[in-house]
């Protein structure tokens, strides 16, 4: 598979095969992407991955949390910013009904959606799971650099035959997962990563994800 074949097949997969994912593959995978793009070559990525006896462990944990609350602490950062304006709102809601739709979930059972939207933290069922932390003390650069091995490392997961989905739902438990990975108090919790093989066929990865023609988001200056 070539670089375009990986980016033109990377999407956000929502269900996993029960299939495990070989170790030795994986540790390569990730250490490979850390030939990412970075300002100063700070490498400012902290990367956590859980498979296994601790993927088993972490999920249950998880489990238990999501008796006593679903949207656990609460993000220590805005995923969305406040007041999202146009055309970003309109392309978030619209990806949203995609989603939903083939799950047949109507937009106003939100005792549904929430109940799906808690597969998140399950990793979706997949074997594999990444978290990502940045130094606090580090800004927007180092979180664009943090953002490039991430995409760096999902597409080296497509050219495995590998798939993935970026979760920055979790910063929302973000205690959790800082208590069960050992995370120091000056490392904040950017986003988790679910990996591992595609379910073909289950719905929620096969609804079309468009994207806005490059009109609307590129000038040209010749």
């Amino acid at each position: 598979m070539n670089v375009s074949e990986a980016v033109e097949t990377r999407r956000s997969v929502r269900a996993y095969l029960d299939r495990p994912v070989d170790l030795v593959l994986l540790r390569d995978l990730v250490e490979r992407a850390g030939r990412a793009p970075s300002g100063g070559n700070l490498q400012p990525w902290h990367i956590h991955v859980l498979a296994g006896d601790a993927m088993t462990r972490f999920k249950a944990i998880m489990r238990r949390r999501m008796e006593e609350a679903v949207m656990g602490d609460g993000s220590e950062y805005d995923v969305y910013p406040p007041g999202l304006a146009e055309p970003y709102r309109s392309r978030r809601f619209a990806v949203g009904e995609a989603l939903y739709a083939p799950l047949g979930i109507p937009r106003e059972d939100k005792a549904a959606r929430l109940h799906w939207f808690a597969k998140n933290w399950q990793f979706f069922d997949a074997p594999v799971g990444v978290f990502c932390y940045v130094e606090r003390s580090h800004g927007p650069p180092q979180w664009s650099d943090c953002g490039m091995y991430l995409q760096t490392l999902m597409l080296l997961l497509r050219e495995a035959g590998l798939d993935s989905c970026a979760q920055e739902a979790w910063a929302v438990h973000h205690r959790t997962v800082d208590q069960f990975v050992g995370a120091a108090p000056d490392k904040m919790l950017f986003t988790g990563m679910a990996i591992g093989w595609r379910d073909p066929e289950a719905p929620v990865n096969r609804f079309a994800v468009p994207r806005a023609p490059i009109d609307e988001w590129a000038t040209f200056h010749y």
